[in-house]
């Protein structure tokens, strides 16, 4: 069994990640092709399974109510400031994403031992990273925060480059540099590899 599973997902291949702790299975970011990530989480011998999302753009959530529902999930975690623009109609991509129906209520104070939640706004409002610190080898899930070589758009509704920078230099760039950053899209990289040579910081 892999340590955890990268599933790119989606119109915009968005890197949907499946990490096991103990007995929760954690499922980020579960943007489209439910019916291949509930067979990926099915591998997994986990008595729980919970939904995480780094943000609430629509290429992020387009699944979350399918893998919830079919796979009996009961908590979607999402930052409160994300809440009102995970049920926007105005949150698509016409015509190619139309706004998500059917999406199960996400709790934002839910917590977990396994891993630490990280406030990262300037992408989205509520954008924030999971540090899976106490692991044999830790892991951040950035989400759109932060990328190989690049870091979140922000002409979208609810970003700030300003505010995105100052939480990338503020709260990514001190974590360990031999850290690795599995981002929303594309390959992964290194906290001390983006300090080094990312151009926008």
């Amino acid at each position: 069994m892999p340590d955890f599973i990268t599933e790119p997902v989606g119109l915009l291949e968005v890197n949907c990640y499946l990490i096991p702790a103990g007995q929760t299975l954690y499922i980020i970011d579960p943007g489209a092709d439910a019916e291949i990530i509930v067979r990926r989480a099915r591998q997994f011998d986990c008595a729980e399974r919970v939904i995480l999302l780094t943000h609430a753009h629509i290429d992020h959530i387009g699944a979350v109510g399918a893998v919830a529902r079919a796979l009996n999930i009961r908590t979607v975690y999402l930052h409160k400031r994300d809440v009102e623009l995970y049920f926007s109609p105005a949150n698509a991509l016409p015509p190619w994403l139309p706004p998500v129906q059917d999406l199960p209520q996400p709790d934002s104070d839910f917590v977990s031992e396994d891993f630490e939640i990280i406030e990262t706004p300037g992408h989205t409002q509520g954008g924030v990273c999971f540090y899976f610190r106490d692991r044999e080898r830790p892991v951040l899930f950035a989400g759109d925060t932060i990328f190989a070589g690049s870091v979140g758009r922000t002409d979208l509704p609810g970003g700030d480059h300003r505010q995105l920078i100052e939480s990338i230099r503020g709260k990514l760039l001190p974590l360990p540099d031999e850290l690795t950053v599995y981002p929303g899209h594309g390959r992964p990289t290194t906290i001390g590899q983006e300090k080094t040579a990312n151009p926008y910081l």
